[in-house]
């Protein structure tokens, strides 16, 4: 559990940490002043779990800066990724779908700054705050989307195309642009990508030093980078 140093709040956070994101956009800077003001603020190193699969949802989330790894623990004690959130995303809104425990783990997957608020206000963002709402919605609602698509993936694909699809999504959600290609814009290993694709260590190693020596990826250093986009997708949709 947080220790009352590290959940301490900030002074004075600046309302432009929220206008531009889109639960708040809608809002005024009093009502942003008022919901900063009942917010905790808490950097996270990396490898850090911000909240744990099973426990009280007891508050939920708004990621600053970093990205997060959501987790989840088979029956029989596998870790498997279940999806990757960038910075600007609500998480550990357990109540948006009537649990009150928090259905995954959410990880640090770089040093990362998240706001926190009370479970117990939830209720009274949804009604008091215009967009607050209809924005979490759709970002459940995408989530579920890239949920059901990673099944059928899952149940239809080699996994070649799998591990080809996941490497597209991640950076058409996090990539940025560097010399001789798109980079994965947080450090990710070989085993996160067989988690999140559900297959081997090897069969991943494997894939990626065939594409490495043709060109279409680099991989070193807990980082990936696609310098052959247009490769991957045909691979993912052969």
């Amino acid at each position: 559990m947080d220790d009352l140093h590290s959940r301490k709040t900030l002074p004075r956070l600046d309302e432009s940490l929220l206008t531009h994101l889109p639960p708040f956009s809608k809002l005024d800077k009093r009502q942003i002043r008022t919901i900063l003001d009942q917010a905790t603020s808490r950097r996270y190193d990396a490898g850090i779990a911000i909240f744990e699969e099973g426990h009280d949802a007891d508050r939920f989330y708004m990621l600053l800066d970093g990205y997060v790894r959501v987790v989840r623990i088979t029956p029989t004690g596998e870790q498997v990724t279940a999806l990757h959130i960038p910075a600007g995303q609500l998480l550990g809104i357990a109540r948006a779908i009537g649990r009150d425990t928090y259905p995954a783990t959410a990880m640090t997957a770089t040093e990362s700054i998240a706001l926190s608020w009370p479970t117990r206000l939830w209720d009274s963002f949804v009604q008091g705050y215009d967009g607050f709402a209809t924005v979490t919605y759709k970002t459940l609602g995408h989530r579920v989307g890239e949920m059901n698509t990673r099944i059928v993936e899952l149940a239809t694909q080699q996994v070649e195309q799998r591990v080809a699809n996941a490497l597209l999504r991640l950076i058409n959600q996090t990539g940025r642009k560097v010399e001789g290609g798109i980079e994965i814009d947080f450090p990710i290993t070989r085993q996160d990508l067989s988690e999140l694709t559900a297959t081997t260590l090897h069969t991943v190693s494997r894939l990626l030093s065939g594409w490495e020596k043709q060109g279409i990826v680099e991989s070193k250093r807990k980082r990936i980078k696609v310098c052959d986009p247009h490769a991957l997708v045909i691979i993912s949709q052969v």
